[in-house]
């Protein structure tokens, strides 16, 4: 088995003009991210390894946030998903491969999860 490194941030919650609620409402939609970024992995990784030897988390969250345009509306959250995917691929060259799952909050009623998992890998 080879080896791997996934770097994740989850449950993140953003507002996005996106899908049906955001065309009849003219808001924003809230959703929760949960984003995971497959990194080319070092051969070893010591105690003094330094920080850019990895991916910052906080390139994952400005992904899912402030690198989605403001006042787009994305009519599928597939679309924001591949936002997401694109910025991250360019970003970084070492990223190998992006899954983004996104929760759909406001349509949600009993507690359930609907939405969908887009993973893309580089090409």
């Amino acid at each position: 088995m080879a080896d791997s490194l996934i770097l994740e941030v989850a449950d993140f919650e953003n507002d996005v003009l996106t899908g049906i609620y955001s065309e009849e409402t003219g808001r924003p939609q809230p959703l929760r991210f949960t984003i995971q970024v497959k990194l080319k992995v070092a051969e070893r990784y010591s105690p003094d390894t330094p920080l850019a030897a990895s991916k910052n988390y906080m390139d994952l969250k400005f992904a899912a946030s402030e690198a989605l345009p403001r006042g787009v509306h994305f009519t599928l959250i597939e679309a924001v998903a591949d936002h997401i995917c694109d910025t991250l691929f360019v970003q970084d060259e070492r990223v190998e491969a992006v899954t983004v799952k996104i929760v759909k909050l406001a349509i949600s009623e009993a507690g359930e999860k609907i939405g969908i998992t887009l993973t893309r890998e580089r090409r």
